[in-house]
């Protein structure tokens, strides 16, 4: 895959998914819940609250609301910036109501930790980080400036030093585990739905390819008549203009052409037929269409196919589904791109397994990323190397994500692992992918033929 396409399924514009009508509608709740709870707190608890002021807070959502419904279409997308706005003034706005109740000692407090969950879900790690510390610096000051909570009486409502403080200590650390905890599964959710879309549109291309080469098949099967039957006129021509030179030499060009064009044909409708026609073929052939594109790039591409001598079985006629070629030359490709002089790509079975061992003799994969190859996305830590040896990739790990999803979907289980240099007769460096089947999901045994023929009576 392209570093071109790559950039499709790694767009930063994340919060322009978000309609500004979600928002809104989620504050026209808070605004319902606020209105409720100082409703509730002054009638049925009888609490002395700034009422004059609280109304004022509520009203400003209100507002804001009301602002936003009017003056933009209800579908708009918000951009980065936009979408950032929005969630600190629902942050401010619920950080001052909290000052005119009772700051932390106001069990509600908790709902600060809302906006910056929001915001972790769909905004950039630099706009959740200034939520995050606009959020601690709130709870920071609402620990020691609020307007207390009384009640009719006169009583003070507050918590103990100690409750205070853990109260506090618990925002905070909230904040900060909720917000990264939020970002971390969003992002991978993001990453694998990225990744599950360009394998889809991978086994697609792939698809369309071997449609096409049923066309180019049937073409070259109808054109073979008449062009037959041009090849066969123009050489009848060709001896009977003996006396006429110059028209003669104009039948051996269309003779010649002729000639040109079966071949033509010929190769296609073999590519073609290859491709549609034989749904089925060795393994061996299978993995040589597999390698064929990247057997002529200087490196030495070579297949070996072995058998269990102990119990010799006949060799595996494989479906040759799209997602297998497609998969297996994902996995040749990567071998090929960090493989010094030779790739081995080696092939064998018994009456239950089939064994595929690609290894190559490079520097093998990074320890840092080893126990994450086949994760979409994967990132190296120091990939200033990788980049100077392979500037046209970004070493995301899409392209083994893909094979490993396409090969998984036939039946496959793959392991990678380093060590591949000393199959390749390099020492123990270079990486190996060790991928196997159960026999029968991808050799199903052979159907009994027409069955018996039996008489009519």
């Amino acid at each position: 895959m392209a570093v071109s396409e790559m950039e499709v399924f790694q767009d930063p514009g994340r919060s322009n998914w978000v309609r500004l009508r979600t928002l809104v509608i989620l504050r026209w709740v808070a605004v319902a819940g606020q209105i409720a709870a100082v409703i509730v707190a002054v009638r049925w608890f009888d609490l002395r609250l700034e009422t004059g002021f609280v109304s004022m807070t509520i009203g400003a959502s209100v507002l804001a609301n009301l602002f936003s419904t009017f003056l933009f279409e209800e579908n708009r997308r918000l951009n980065e910036r936009e979408a950032l706005l929005i969630l600190l003034f629902d942050l401010l706005q619920l950080g001052l109501l909290l000052y005119l109740t009772g700051g932390l000692n106001n069990p509600f407090a908790l709902l600060i930790l809302a906006p910056v969950t929001i915001a972790a879900t769909f905004l950039q790690m630099r706009s959740t980080l200034v939520m995050g510390l606009v959020a601690v610096g709130i709870v920071g000051l609402l620990a020691d400036n609020h307007i207390a909570l009384e009640t009719m009486s006169g009583e003070v409502l507050s918590l103990r030093p100690v409750f205070l403080f853990g109260f506090w200590s618990a925002l905070t650390i909230g904040i900060v585990f909720l917000s990264l905890y939020a970002r971390q599964v969003t992002v991978e959710m993001h990453n694998m739905g990225d990744a599950l879309l360009a394998t889809q549109m991978a086994l697609a291309r792939e698809q369309k390819l071997t449609d096409l080469g049923g066309v180019v098949a049937a073409a070259a099967h109808e054109l073979g008549t008449p062009l037959a039957t041009i090849k066969l006129v123009s050489s009848e021509l060709k001896t009977e203009l003996d006396d006429r030179p110059e028209l003669k030499e104009d039948v051996a060009l269309i003779n010649e052409q002729a000639d040109r064009c079966r071949d033509i044909l010929r190769s296609m409708g073999r590519s073609g037929k290859d491709d549609l026609h034989m749904r089925r073929a060795p393994l061996e052939t299978v993995l040589r269409e597999a390698a064929e594109p990247h057997s002529e790039r200087g490196k030495n591409v070579e297949i070996i196919i072995s058998e269990d001598t102990d119990q010799p079985q006949r060799q595996p006629i494989v479906e040759r589904r799209p997602e297998v070629i497609h998969g297996l030359r994902n996995l040749i490709q990567n071998a090929v791109d960090f493989a010094n002089t030779k790739v081995i790509i080696e092939a064998a079975w018994n009456s239950d397994k089939i064994r595929l061992r690609i290894a190559d003799d490079g520097p093998g994969y990074p320890a840092s990323v080893i126990g994450r190859i086949g994760t979409p996305f994967v990132r190296r830590r120091n990939v200033q190397d990788d980049s100077a040896k392979r500037p046209e990739y970004e070493g995301m790990g899409l392209g083994l994500f893909i094979s490993k999803t396409l090969l998984e979907r036939s039946g496959a289980v793959l392991t990678f692992s380093n060590g591949g240099g000393k199959i390749a007769g390099q020492g123990k460096a270079g990486a190996l992918v060790v991928v196997e089947w159960d026999r029968y999901k991808i050799d199903p045994p052979a159907s009994g033929g027409l069955g018996e023929n039996i008489p009519f009576t």
